[in-house]
Formats: structure tokens, C-alpha cells, sequence
């Protein structure tokens, strides 16, 4: 039976990397650090994946925006603190390399920066299983669906081919807005409610979950 889809296009984290927590933590902590309203818990793992500046406007839209990049400033240096810490979700190491040796063509699209995520991708040692991949400094950022037209165009896979697999609402609404399918996983930033209210086609909740929906659906 052919394959239903050519390409699966990953986010990075909450979705391969166990690094949510720590992103939010690290948020939290750069507003601490300029004496700002430090945002809840729940508020930070929503922007994650977003843009600076939309990140910002939803943790506090009265900041003057000119403040953006010090946030940003704080947030790199926590990050950085605790990164090396920082791992792969069980079964992702294995999950991917088998996915790569079933013929798949594999992406990821990421609200990282392009050094933070080839910094990943070495650590990691999944940077030879991705065909390419689109960060946020390079492309308008989620749910715009820039990143996931230029992988599409790079590799050369039609929308209907392609699959986007990330754990936020941003993931699934910049799938919808390029006309892609979507999986959500439940692991990661936002609620199992919330991504399923996006309507994928399943909400997982492992990444072994992820490897057997794909065996009988990909």
C-alpha cells in the first residue's frame, strides 16, 4: 500500500527535546531579573515556539517593546545556564533513526534560533537524519506558514504529503494556515484540551505512541 506521507516535519521543543520546562523556567527568570510581573507557569509554556515579539505582547503588553531584546537577553543567559542538562524524550533517538530508515523525509520547523537548534541537532546527534530545517530567525514565525511552504518547496513535497508533528496550538495552527495534516503530542507546552481542540488527526501522548500511529497511518 503507498504511503500516505512523504515528509514529516518535526518541532523541536516539547516535541523531540524534554526542554519545556526549562524554557518556561528560563522566561520566568529573565523577568524576574529586570523587575518585571514574572508570568505564570502556564502563560510561559504558552509562547513557547512563538516570536519575540508575539511571545511579549501576550506575557505583557504593556512593556514597552524597545525592552524586547533585554528579556530576550535574560531568557538566552538561563537558557544557556541549564542547557546542557537537557535531553531527548525516551524513544526519540531510536524513533527517529528508524524513521529515517524507512524512507521518510524528515524536517524540523522551530521557534529556536538557528544557532540553538544546530547546537541541538550536534548534541543530540540527530543533525544526519534531518533533510533540512527552518527557525525562527530565518522565517516569519508560527502560526505563520512560512516555515513549513519553504520546507515544502526545499524538498520538493507537495502539502498533501507533508506532515506536521508538534506539541502547541502555534504548531497546529501553521499547519492548517499551509493546508498541512497535523498530529499533536501531549508531552510537551500546551494541554492535551487545547491541541485537541485544533482538531489533529490523533493527539499522542509518547513518542512511542507517535512511532506506532505512524506505522499503521504514515
Amino acid at each position: 500500500m503507498a504511503r500516505r506521507f512523504e515528509l514529516l516535519v518535526f518541532d523541536w521543543d516539547g516535541t523531540l527535546m524534554d526542554s519545556a520546562a526549562h524554557i518556561a523556567s528560563a522566561l520566568q527568570a529573565a523577568f524576574r531579573d529586570l523587575a518585571l510581573a514574572v508570568p505564570s507557569t502556564e502563560a510561559a509554556r504558552h509562547v513557547i515556539g512563538l516570536g519575540l515579539k508575539d511571545a511579549m505582547m501576550y506575557l505583557n503588553p504593556e512593556l514597552d517593546r524597545q525592552r524586547y531584546e533585554e528579556v530576550a537577553d535574560r531568557y538566552r543567559v538561563h537558557f544557556l545556564a541549564g542547557d546542557q542538562d537537557i535531553g531527548l524524550f525516551p524513544a526519540v533517538a531510536d524513533g527517529i533513526c528508524a524513521l529515517n530508515q524507512e524512507g521518510f523525509l524528515m524536517a524540523v520547523a522551530t521557534g529556536k534560533s538557528r544557532r540553538g537548534l544546530d547546537r541541538s541537532l550536534v548534541a543530540t546527534g540527530l543533525a544526519p537524519y534531518f533533510h533540512t530545517s527552518r527557525c525562527a530567525d530565518e522565517c516569519f514565525p508560527k502560526p505563520h506558514p512560512e516555515m513549513l511552504h519553504t520546507i515544502m518547496e526545499t524538498l520538493g513535497v507537495a502539502p498533501e504529503r507533508t506532515l506536521m508533528i508538534g506539541d502547541t496550538t502555534h504548531d497546529l495552527q501553521m499547519a492548517q494556515n499551509a493546508g498541512v495534516a497535523a498530529v499533536a503530542v501531549s508531552y510537551g507546552a500546551h494541554l492535551p484540551g487545547d491541541l485537541e481542540g485544533m482538531n489533529p488527526l490523533v493527539c499522542v501522548n509518547s513518542f512511542e505512541q507517535l512511532m506506532q500511529w505512524l506505522k499503521q497511518n504514515g
